[in-house]
C-alpha cells in the first residue's frame, strides 16, 4: 500500500486521500529558547561574576596554610580588589560567561523541547513530577557539553597570587587552561567534578519544578489559565522562590565539585571529599560559601529568568510577523 490511499468518491470515482504528513523529530525544537537563556546568562553573569568568585574561595577553603584568609562577603571583596583591582574580581569570567551562557541556552533548549515532547498527547498540563524529570534530563544533558568549562572558570579564579605577581599566573586565560588542562590531564581532568555535577543536576531540576508550580498555582489563585503570561515582577518573584528552595535542598555539591576541580587539592574522588570535608570541618564545611552564592544566584536567576521570559517572547513575535 502507497502512502495515498484509493478511496470511494461520491460517483464511484476514486479519489487520493492524503496519509497524515510524516511528523519532523525536530517540531519542538525552539531556537528561541536557546538565544533567550545564553542573553539571560551572559547578562546576570557579567553583573555578578565577584560573588561567584567569593563563592568559590570560600566554598574551597579548607585550612591549607597558603590560602587568604577571609572575613566574610565585604572582606573578600575588599581584599581582592586592593591586591587584586577590578581584573581580580573578574578572573575566570570569560569561561564563566560562556558557561553560563552555553548552560542557561541549552538548559530551556532541552527543557523546552522535552517537555512539548511529553505534553504532545496531553491535554491537561504536565504534572510537577513530569516537570522535575524534564528539567533533571535537560541537566544531563547541558553538563555533558559545559563541564570542561566550569573546570576552567574555578581554576582560574583559584589563581590567588595572578593579580600581585602575572608570572605566577598558572593560566593565562579560558583557552590556555583548556589546552593545558587536557595536555597534563587528558580528558578525565576537563570532566572533574563531573559526578557533583550530575547529582547537582538535582538542584535544576527542583528549581525549574519549583518555578513551574508557582506560576501555575499563581495563576490558578488569580483564576487565569496556567499558560498566562506574567508580567515582570511576577516573573522575579517566581525565579527568586525556586531558587533558595533549590539551593538550599543542594548546596553541598558545589563544595564538592569545586574541591575536586581546585589545582592546589588532591582528591581521588568524591567519597574523598565528602569524608575529608566531614572529618575536618564537620556539616558546616559543606555549607561554606552558601550565604555569597544565594546572594549571587538569586538576583542572577531573576534577571536570567526574567530576561528569558522577554526576549523568548520578542523573538517568537517576531516569528509569528514573519510567517
Amino acid at each position: 500500500m502507497s502512502a495515498v490511499a484509493e478511496a470511494e468518491g461520491p460517483r464511484g470515482s476514486t479519489c487520493a486521500v492524503s496519509a497524515p504528513p510524516a511528523q519532523s523529530p525536530l517540531r519542538h525544537v525552539r531556537y528561541e529558547s536557546l538565544v533567550a537563556g545564553l542573553s539571560g546568562g551572559v547578562v546576570s553573569t557579567l553583573v555578578l561574576h565577584p560573588l561567584d568568585l567569593v563563592k568559590i574561595r570560600f566554598a574551597v577553603s579548607d585550612g591549607l596554610e597558603f590560602r587568604p584568609k577571609y572575613n566574610g562577603i565585604l572582606h573578600c571583596l575588599t581584599t581582592v580588589w586592593k591586591h587584586e583591582g577590578l581584573r581580580g574580581l573578574y578572573q575566570g569570567v570569560t569561561p564563566n560567561m560562556w558557561g553560563a551562557g552555553a548552560s542557561w541556552g541549552l538548559y530551556f533548549f532541552f527543557y523546552n523541547a522535552i517537555k512539548a515532547y511529553k505534553k504532545e498527547e496531553k491535554l491537561e498540563s504536565l504534572s510537577a513530577t513530569e516537570h522535575l524529570v524534564s528539567a533533571a534530563e535537560a541537566g544531563v544533558m547541558t553538563l555533558c557539553i559545559t563541564n570542561p568549562i566550569w573546570v576552567t572558570k574555578t581554576r582560574l579564579v583559584l589563581q590567588y597570587e595572578a593579580g600581585v605577581d602575572p608570572s605566577k599566573r598558572q593560566y593565562k586565560g579560558m583557552f590556555d587552561a583548556l589546552a593545558k588542562i587536557y595536555k597534563k590531564e587528558g580528558i578525565r581532568g576537563l570532566y572533574k567534578g563531573f559526578v557533583p555535577g550530575l547529582f547537582g543536576t538535582s538542584h535544576g531540576a527542583l528549581q525549574f519544578m519549583a518555578y513551574e508550580d508557582l506560576k501555575t498555582r499563581y495563576n490558578k489563585y488569580k483564576n487565569r489559565p496556567s499558560d498566562t503570561k506574567l508580567n515582570t515582577a511576577e516573573y522575579i518573584t517566581m525565579a527568586a522562590l525556586s531558587k533558595i528552595f533549590a539551593v538550599s535542598a543542594t548546596y553541598p555539591y558545589q563544595v564538592v565539585r569545586a574541591r575536586l576541580q581546585d589545582q592546589h587539592n588532591t582528591y581521588s574522588g568524591v567519597v574523598d571529599v565528602i569524608c575529608r570535608t566531614w572529618r575536618k570541618e564537620g556539616v558546616r564545611g559543606f555549607y561554606k560559601g552558601i550565604v555569597p552564592n544565594v546572594i549571587r544566584v538569586t538576583p542572577a536567576c531573576c534577571i536570567t529568568f526574567a530576561m528569558y521570559e522577554h526576549v523568548s517572547s520578542f523573538l517568537l513575535g517576531l516569528k509569528k510577523e514573519n510567517n
